[in-house]
């Protein structure tokens, strides 16, 4: 194929991927309040500025990949001589020699669904097919002067809970930050990012967490003030309960997940 990478490990990788998505929801929860069970655990990430003090308690899914089981990033050259198109599907599944029906053609075909639905109104966002194409994007957001800064939630223990009760430890910390983008790895058998910037309000927070088995995590989450656009169809209004625009909706950030705010200038 003229490519620098191996379609066996892409495989592999695309597998163990897929194989952590169709089990999470599997694992055992941790002492989960019984009105939440028949939620997906995955949706268990929404709250609201109310909840974000210290001392509170909430149910949070946090999931946890090897990050060394990740699809590879490609190379621009390499990614941009891939096609990346619904229309083209069946092209890609005989190029990575996948069949139709199989669980890894299911993953590509939700990723591009995913990457090919329209942005809403006030909001920018691409599927990065490599690195470059994802700091292109970052640039383009913030300006080509512009420095910024990688934020990610972090574990500082470890264990194999994905879902229990987690309390905030400490008073949560703002992070002032005109813009921000946000960046989502998605299945693929090489690696895609899903970033996303929205001009509507949004406040940042780093957040000091401590589950009820022992686990510590310093977690990044985002508060968007403005949800009058976003799809009721939005799994934050079925978790809170709200309607679209009636009221602001705060999120956890996954650990693999990437948060781009301009760094702080200082004047003399």
């Amino acid at each position: 194929m003229g490519l620098r990478f191996s379609v066996w490990n892409l495989l592999l990788s695309l597998l163990f991927l897929c194989a952590q998505v169709l089990s999470e929801n599997l694992h055992d929860s941790h002492s989960i309040p019984s009105h939440m069970n028949h939620m997906d655990p995955s949706t268990m990430v929404f709250f609201t500025l109310q909840d974000l003090k210290i001392g509170e308690t909430m149910p949070i899914y946090f999931r946890k990949r090897d990050p060394s089981a990740y699809p590879q990033a490609l190379p621009r050259e390499e990614a941009d001589s891939i096609p990346f198109s619904l229309k083209q599907l069946p092209y890609l599944l005989q190029f990575f020699s996948f069949s139709d029906d199989s669980p890894l053609a299911k993953a590509m075909e939700g990723t591009l669904n995913h990457c090919e639905v329209p942005p809403i109104e006030g909001e920018t966002k691409i599927c990065a097919t490599s690195l470059e194409s994802m700091l292109d994007f970052v640039h383009g957001t913030f300006g080509l002067e512009t420095k910024f800064q990688v934020l990610s939630t972090k574990f500082l223990t470890k264990s194999a809970t994905i879902f229990q009760n987690y309390t905030i430890l400490q008073v949560p910390k703002p992070m002032v930050s005109p813009k921000m983008v946000a960046c989502h790895i998605m299945p693929y058998p090489y690696a895609i990012f899903y970033c996303h910037s929205q001009m509507t309000e949004n406040k940042l927070f780093g957040v000091s967490l401590g589950g009820d088995n022992g686990d510590r995590v310093e977690a990044v989450a985002v508060c968007h003030m403005d949800t009058s656009h976003w799809s009721r169809d939005h799994a934050s209004f079925r978790v809170l309960g709200i309607e679209p625009g009636s009221s602001h909706v705060c999120h956890f950030f996954q650990a693999d997940n990437i948060v781009y705010i301009p760094a702080p200038t200082y004047h003399d």
